[in-house]
């Protein structure tokens, strides 16, 4: 039996990772998050405790009491920009708050698989493969290189899970996605600018959440690429959507990342080599094709 508690469950990943691992009858499972939980009319069985990562008392508490096996950490600043405008908060919630798990996992002999990024590259010569250095260009790179640092000096079992442009559809949640974002935008006859010079491998939010799993699972140690297996530009993405929904993709303007005035600079050329997951944890990426026609389905479900 695993015992498994997850962090940041009100996110993309988090609500992945519950709907995933609710359905399985061998783990016991702990959704956990900062203030209230998002997730209880989808999931009226998912235990929840409020708890902020932040708060190394809180973490110890919540831990000392439910005893996982394993923690998927999957809470983290990620909005890009906000990190440089906000850089107290970033290092913060990116690596004081992994350092504050990994003592508790230390104390309670519990295996962290945490979540990292392609946002740890400078994007010179991606696709990286697990062995690449990082060598961040911006503040949010930086900062989720520290928290690898953290992790790899931990005395517990632990596993780093490295990811790239994650989309999917999620609950009550701000944000939007790729998929769906280029979907409403050309709906709604919108010229939208897209990126011809960022190369990515995306990954669909399912996908993440079962490499998460299966790295629990397996007792995975070490760094794993899990991602897309595909490169592709956003302008790239934005095409095969609109062919998807059979819009029109005359609406959709190339640009390049030299166009776009964002706080934090972007590496051009990410992507992961996803070898190591498939032959080790046995991880088969949807394409985003089928990611596209997944999105669409639950999409229309929600409406």
């Amino acid at each position: 039996m695993k015992r498994i508690l997850i962090t940041g469950a009100n996110g993309l990943l988090g609500q992945k990772l519950a709907e995933l691992l609710l359905a399985k009858p061998d783990v016991a499972l702990l959704a956990t998050s900062r203030g209230e939980n998002k997730l209880a009319e989808m999931y009226p069985t998912l235990p929840f405790r409020s708890m902020d990562v932040t708060n190394a008392a809180q973490v110890d508490l919540v831990v000392n009491e439910f005893r996982p096996t394993h923690i998927i950490h999957t809470a983290a600043m990620t909005n890009v920009d906000q990190c440089e405008s906000d850089r107290d908060g970033a290092l913060l919630l990116n690596r004081d708050a992994v350092q504050f798990l990994v003592n508790t996992c230390e104390k309670y002999e519990a295996h962290l698989i945490h979540v990292s990024t392609d946002f740890i590259f400078d994007g010179e010569d991606g696709p990286y493969d697990e062995t690449a250095e990082g060598n961040p260009v911006n503040f949010y790179g930086e900062t989720k290189l520290m928290a690898e640092e953290v992790v790899k000096n931990a005395k517990c079992k632990w596993a780093i899970l490295r990811t790239v442009l994650v989309y999917g559809v999620v609950n009550d949640y701000g944000r939007t996605n790729i998929v769906l974002w280029v979907r409403d935008s050309l709906n709604a006859g919108k010229v939208i600018k897209v990126v011809t010079d960022q190369f990515r491998t995306p990954t669909l939010a399912e996908d993440l959440a079962m490499g998460c799993w299966l790295a629990a699972k397996k007792d995975a140690e070490g760094i794993y690429n899990i991602s897309g297996s595909e490169m592709l530009t956003p302008y790239e993405m934005a095409m095969q959507v609109a062919d998807f929904f059979a819009l029109d993709k005359s609406l959709i303007d190339k640009a390049d990342g030299s166009t776009f005035s964002q706080p934090a600079k972007r590496p051009p050329r990410t992507g992961f080599i996803i070898r190591k997951a498939e032959m080790e944890l046995g991880y088969r990426p949807h394409s985003f094709a089928e990611g596209i026609r997944l999105v669409a389905e639950q999409a229309d479900a929600k409406l």
